[in-house]
């Protein structure tokens, strides 16, 4: 199955690089709603079936560290982690300015918290395991700009299983650009198992914002 499903990731990215890279031309233009739509929605609520994450409510210094570190290398190159070597050729043609843009645009989108989707999941299990994150996400999953942390409350949950999975396996937070990412790769250590992680999100989907 992984052999045919990579060939045509294989495709897609290149493609996508390929249009990214018309419309980025020239050395700045407006950036064009689009660009991100095809993966993000028209909502700003993300897409599950491509993992892409919901922006609309994302803290803007926090992706704009995302946008700069896909841009640099420092995320989205580990061949296992395969959504993020697909944001990773979008990102590495946007000048400051494109991404100044992209982060007053997605600052037009109402917050809207994403609808929870995970089953199985131990709530109590889980409240005990956020502990260790509370300590930089806060005790509501609110975020800290201070400790570089995001808010939590609100994402799509199939995504922060998707990251701390790939916190936890190496795929992300290794690079030596990625120092925050280093830290959350240190965090990840205390969920043992998948299960750990589906309990611990399924908590963070009970958090309110």
């Amino acid at each position: 199955m992984m052999r045919k499903v990579l060939p045509v990731l294989a495709v897609l990215t290149l493609t996508a690089v390929a249009s990214a890279s018309t419309w980025a031309a020239e050395p700045h233009e407006p950036v064009d709603h689009r660009f991100c739509f095809t993966c993000h929605g028209t909502d700003g609520m993300g897409s599950e079936g491509i993992q892409a994450p919901r922006l609309a409510g994302m803290e803007p210094w926090y992706l704009k560290r995302q946008l700069e570190l896909f841009r640099a290398g420092g995320r989205g190159k580990h061949p296992s982690d395969i959504e993020g070597m697909e944001m990773q050729p979008m990102a590495v043609i946007l000048t400051d300015e494109n991404i100044a843009d992209i982060i007053d645009w997605a600052g037009t989108w109402e917050y809207k918290p994403a609808v929870p989707t995970l089953t199985g999941g131990n709530v109590e299990r889980g409240q005990q395991l956020y502990q260790v994150c509370a300590s930089c996400h806060g005790a509501e999953a609110q975020g800290n700009e201070a400790m570089n942390a995001p808010a939590l409350q609100g994402q799509n949950d199939w995504y922060l299983v998707t990251q701390l999975k790939n916190f936890k396996a190496g795929y992300r937070g290794v690079d030596p650009l990625d120092t925050y990412g280093a830290q959350m790769r240190l965090m990840t250590s205390g969920l043992v198992d998948d299960q750990a992680i589906i309990d611990v999100v399924s908590y963070i989907n009970t958090l309110g914002r």
